[in-house]
């Protein structure tokens, strides 16, 4: 009965949260077209026609709702506390949207914030649980790996907002299996954020990838709230408590656990940013070498361009699970992930670069995957895309 309980009170913020979304997207979206905030293509972006660029504040909307609706059951000041971060981020996001913030303005407002949810709250990465024999670590160090942790999160979370449906698809994705596992270890509070993200999201996303005339780029305000969100879910993982301690004394390996889950946006972000910084230029430069960038190359949609990347992360966190039931040590775990993860953004990128540069055989055969998952326009793609329009 109690767990029926708590069931019902993460359902309750997630249907708000939908509803919210679904309710001020249409309002919003006139707002940015009247008064022409959209973002324009240029050579560096893939989008053809001005698009509006204003869908974070749909968002962030669904999520204050969401999470006003769940403190009637479960009042948390931390909750507020995060709200406070949020709409931080929020409105340095959405500057930088309409103004373009310098990046080093942006990365000293993250630094701030994640300070200050660490130093109210109270909370950071201050445990190993068990990797390579670690387990609570000083403050002089779980402070600034807190800090670079959560920073790169949310730079990561931002920098993979490049193709329809991909930022809103993952961050739903991340949402679902860091609210299964918060779940698991007690963190109520954490896991209604969670749940009430996943809500909030759904509705923006399908209008991202099927609306023709109601579609909205989530934004740098989007991004960083929801790249906060992540970086906090990591934080409270990783937060000594004994229920977690109960998940890595049976063997569980959280760190590897948080790795997989975002695998794509960090360790594509780390080979980005290498790069940049190999060829001398700031690792802030932008350019269209993400892992999206070379699938459009390949001649993939952006629609197969998502699945394809969100199909490798999932793949990631079923061998990480699986690595995990079959009894590998937490180092194992560990390695597994890193492995896999190192192949995917690394390796497949330069194998796929090579082929495209020397049309090859592979690459033909990239490109046969690509055209079976051009499906915008078919059947019930179609028909979703004519429906969406409608909302």
């Amino acid at each position: 009965m109690e767990t029926m309980s708590k069931i019902y009170h993460l359902f309750i913020p997630f249907i708000v949260a939908f509803c919210a979304t679904l309710w001020i997207h249409p309002k919003i979206l006139r707002i940015a077209i009247l008064k022409n905030l959209v973002d324009n293509p240029d050579a560096r972006k893939l989008q053809r026609n001005p698009v509006p660029v204003m869908g974070g504040l749909a968002v962030f909307f669904g999520i204050v709702a969401g999470l006003c609706s769940s403190q009637i059951a479960f009042f948390s000041p931390g909750v507020f506390v995060l709200m406070a971060a949020m709409t931080i981020m929020l409105y340095t996001g959405t500057i930088d949207d309409i103004l373009d913030l310098t990046p080093r303005t942006r990365f000293i407002i993250e630094i701030v914030v994640v300070a200050f949810i660490m130093l109210v709250n109270n909370s950071g990465i201050n445990h190993f649980w068990g990797l390579w024999g670690i387990d609570f670590i000083p403050v002089w160090v779980a402070a600034p790996l807190t800090i670079f942790a959560a920073v790169g999160i949310i730079n990561a979370i931002n920098l993979i907002d490049g193709v329809n449906g991909l930022s809103s698809g993952f961050c739903f994705m991340a949402s679902v299996m860091f609210a299964i596992m918060l779940y698991i270890s007690g963190n109520t509070h954490m896991t209604i954020l969670a749940v009430t993200a996943a809500g909030a999201i759904i509705p923006f996303f399908l209008h991202n990838v099927f609306g023709n005339t109601t579609k909205m780029f989530i934004g740098d305000g989007g991004t960083l709230v929801i790249g906060t969100m992540m970086s906090m879910f990591v934080v409270s993982t990783l937060k000594g408590t004994s229920l977690s301690a109960s998940l890595a004394n049976d063997g569980m390996g959280l760190i590897p656990f948080t790795l997989a889950v975002l695998a794509v946006p960090v360790f594509d972000t780390l080979r980005v940013m290498s790069m940049r910084i190999l060829r001398k230029q700031s690792p802030f430069h932008p350019d269209k070498t993400h892992l999206h960038h070379m699938f459009i190359e390949l001649g993939f949609s952006h629609i197969g361009t998502t699945v394809s990347i969100l199909t490798l992360n999932f793949l990631i966190i079923l061998a990480w699970f699986a690595s995990y039931k079959m009894g590998a040590s937490i180092d194992a775990q560990l390695y597994i992930v890193l492995t896999l993860s190192i192949l995917i953004t690394f390796v497949f990128y330069k194998f796929a670069k090579v082929q495209i540069k020397h049309n090859t055989k592979a690459l033909r055969f990239l490109q046969r995957i690509a055209s079976m998952l051009q499906i915008e326009k078919k059947g019930i793609w179609a028909w979703a895309q004519r429906m969406i329009d409608k909302l």
